[in-house]
């Protein structure tokens, strides 16, 4: 046989298998479609992790065996094991309230019908931004501050931000993004590729893993529990590490614990990052608000690192949609990369108004959160109730101890339909489905209002 004879022979083989696997991908998908139904039936979750992990372990078995590269070949089972989990997904019902952004969407349409609603669901202060925000505001149209402008952000404002960081920060390691959540997409997609694997701790905000799944990243979890007062247990962190993990997300304060991680885990975690080469993201957009000590990823030596703040929380501009990421060189510029391809840059209005912020001081902020901080708890205890006082942050995230309400979303429907929105805990992680977050982001005559029926309502239940 001569070569080109084999090499057309080779490529009708590759042809051949390539369709034998296609045919067993089907056959796979059509499987998983089966047991989604049979969940439904059940009415049971549609990931299970410890199904995953059982196939991981045979896979990194099989590997091994055939001498097949383990990156790889977990990365095939990853996004085999996302495409099963979207089919199984589209079997269950789209129009149930789940996390607390469709509980609040919710709550706005039953408004719109003239009911009368306390909102306690959503994590946007009340109070207005500083008055030197507001005179901004007033004076851009004039100064002609309405352009385009460098894709990571004004450089008064990135020299700005480098400064109150400290750390040796400079303007080069700032990039200025619509919000920190577009900034923890950014380094998501920037960093991370289809069947990688990172690694999240919870409860969590969920846009972490809205992020994964929107580019086919695999996220394994690691579940704390109010028993171990929201702490991680580091060796149950590493254990999830493997071939395929490439990221680990920390947020703390935490969303919605108002956990802060005490410094001596920090340090492991942080150790264990670089052994295992991770990128390491901490999203610190509660950090203003911390009533114990706070450490920062800023403090360390760590070249994969990638911090990320936001104007919303720390000085009430949540609609101004500005936010921040603090990293290497080098990670900034793929960060940019993603941020030029989907939208250029901030508004330079937004910009501006951000630069006057940072000259305003908080405190009073921080003070009333705190305030009604104590209020919730102090309600909450009266009730059947556990939880462990917040270490930051802007919520109470309280177990429900009712024999009535034995999950999140019954009793969450219940206050909804009594007037009073709440956040259900199963919306930070399934594993949750007993929590609750109640924010003190409203007035405390809101939350006592609110408060009075939640009572009312556990007390009759």
């Amino acid at each position: 046989m001569s070569n080109s004879e084999e090499l057309s022979d080779l490529r009708n083989q590759i042809k051949e298998v390539t369709n034998e696997i296609i045919r067993l991908v089907h056959n796979r998908m059509e499987i998983a479609k089966r047991i989604g139904n049979v969940k439904q039936e059940l009415s049971i979750d549609v990931e299970d992790e410890q199904v995953e992990n059982d196939i991981k372990e045979s896979i990194i078995k099989l590997a091994k065996e055939l001498g097949m590269d383990l990156e790889f070949s977990g990365k095939l089972l990853n996004i085999l094991l996302l495409e099963s989990v979207k089919v199984q997904n589209r079997k269950s019902d789209s129009h149930k309230i789940s996390p607390h952004m469709a509980v609040f969407m919710k709550a706005k349409e039953m408004e719109k019908l003239g009911q009368n609603i306390f909102h306690l669901e959503v994590g946007e202060p009340d109070y207005a931004p500083p008055l030197s925000v507001r005179n901004e505001l007033l004076k851009i149209y004039d100064d002609k501050k309405y352009h385009y402008t460098e894709i990571s952000g004004i450089p008064r404002l990135r020299n700005a931000i480098a400064e109150r960081t400290g750390y040796g920060t400079n303007s080069e390691q700032v990039l200025v993004t619509p919000g920190g959540r577009f900034a923890v997409f950014c380094a998501i997609t920037s960093l991370l590729k289809p069947g990688d694997e990172l690694i999240n701790i919870e409860p969590s905000w969920p846009a972490y893993k809205e992020c994964a799944d929107f580019i086919g990243v695999k996220i394994r979890s690691l579940k704390t529990s109010l028993e171990d007062k929201w702490i991680p247990n580091v060796s149950k962190l590493e254990n999830l590490v493997n071939a395929n993990t490439k990221m680990i997300i920390l947020n703390y304060p935490n969303n919605p614990t108002g956990k802060i991680l005490p410094k001596n885990i920090l340090d492991k975690i942080v150790s264990m990052s670089k052994d295992y080469n991770l990128f390491l993201l901490s999203d610190e957009v509660y950090s203003a608000y911390s009533f114990v000590d706070f450490t920062s990823l800023l403090e360390y030596e760590c070249s994969k690192k990638i911090t990320i703040s936001s104007f919303s929380k720390t000085f009430g501009m949540t609609g101004f949609r500005v936010g921040y990421a603090i990293s290497d060189k080098e990670i900034i510029r793929k960060m940019s990369s993603v941020q030029a391809t989907s939208i250029t840059s901030v508004a330079e209005p937004m910009q501006y108004c951000a630069l006057m912020a940072l000259e305003s001081t908080i405190h009073d902020n921080v003070d009333l959160v705190k305030s009604r901080i104590d209020l919730i708890t102090k309600r909450i205890r009266k009730m059947r109730t556990e939880f462990v006082y917040p270490d930051g942050a802007m919520y109470v995230y309280p177990k429900i101890l009712s024999d009535v309400y034995k999950s999140d979303m019954a009793l969450v429907k219940k206050l909804l339909e009594n007037g009073v929105a709440i956040a259900p805990g199963s919306g930070f992680g399934s594993f949750y489905k007993h929590f609750i977050r109640i924010s003190a982001c409203q007035p405390e005559t809101v939350l006592n209002q609110g408060l009075d029926i939640m009572e009312r309502i556990l007390t009759q239940g």
